[in-house]
């Protein structure tokens, strides 16, 4: 039987309100695919109740850390169960994010810019598409520039806001000029496999974003983004063949917000085949 290696680095409770099953459905699905460990990371808490409609509250935190802990003692010995979170970034978030991530320990944070948030874009969107995935690739570097995250979420998601108005080649510098501002932070980005469910069906980022980011040196985690049991690990075998076709030769897992690597080839042969 093959050594398990990776993390689901990326996936959800139903306190975000949008997910389905309990957490020890999670982990049980990350053994039968082969992972060494799985990271919850829930949508985080808001002030003001921005995007409360789906996430927790601010009151369910302590129940969220009750939750994975429970998870934790339950796989003890046979998976490595771990508590992180999905911060979201707007402009004037940070000092809640800053308490927020201070209050427990926490093993792995993830960045994100949500567009299609009715209060992002009550505040963000002007009526123009492209200014408006403009402004999402200024988010995303800022995001890294603040130092709260240690990995920034499916970072091409705005390409799933119109489809018919997606132009990678128009959008291509202002993603270049993103990307290097944020391998300058050392920060990662993630190579988000639920992707193939989305609008745009491929993984996020594609693969010629995925190759510039190779191309600067920013390190990859693999994520699928789970909302249910059944996606945990989902899409790993066809995440690390696209990663090494991008130039990538391992692939990166936060534990205790310190960045892992494995090489691809060793990553590929741990995982249990999804065929």
């Amino acid at each position: 039987m093959p050594t398990p290696l990776l993390y689901e680095s990326h996936c959800h409770t139903t306190l975000c309100k949008h997910a389905f099953g309990e957490p020890e459905e999670y982990a049980r699905m990350a053994l039968a695919r082969g992972l060494k460990g799985i990271t919850f990371t829930c949508h985080c808490p808001l002030p003001d109740g921005f995007s409360a409609a789906v996430r927790m509250a601010p009151e369910q935190f302590d129940e969220y850390v009750a939750m994975v802990e429970r998870t934790r003692g339950a796989f003890d010995g046979e998976l490595d169960v771990r508590l992180g979170i999905e911060s979201d970034y707007y402009p004037g978030v940070e000092p809640w994010l800053e308490e927020l991530h201070a209050r427990v320990p926490l093993s792995h944070v993830l960045g994100s810019v949500h567009y299609q948030i009715p209060d992002y874009r009550a505040r963000y969107y002007s009526g123009d598409v492209l200014s408006y995935q403009k402004l999402y690739f200024e988010h995303l570097a800022e995001s890294a520039e603040t130092g709260l995250y240690d990995t920034l979420a499916h970072p091409d998601l705005i390409k799933n806001e119109d489809p018919g108005e997606w132009d990678f080649e128009r959008i291509q510098p202002d993603i270049a000029r993103a990307l290097d501002r944020i391998a300058a932070t050392g920060v990662a980005m993630e190579l988000n496999t639920s992707g193939m469910q989305k609008k745009v069906a491929e993984m996020n980022p594609s693969p010629t974003m995925l190759s510039m980011m190779c191309e600067r040196g920013i390190p990859v985690v693999l994520g699928a983004d789970a909302h249910v049991p059944e996606r945990v690990g989902e899409g790993y075998e066809t995440g690390l063949v696209m990663l090494g076709a991008a130039g990538y030769a391992e692939v990166s897992f936060f534990v205790d917000r310190v960045r892992q690597t494995v090489p691809i080839r060793d990553a590929v042969k741990s995982l249990q085949s999804e065929h």
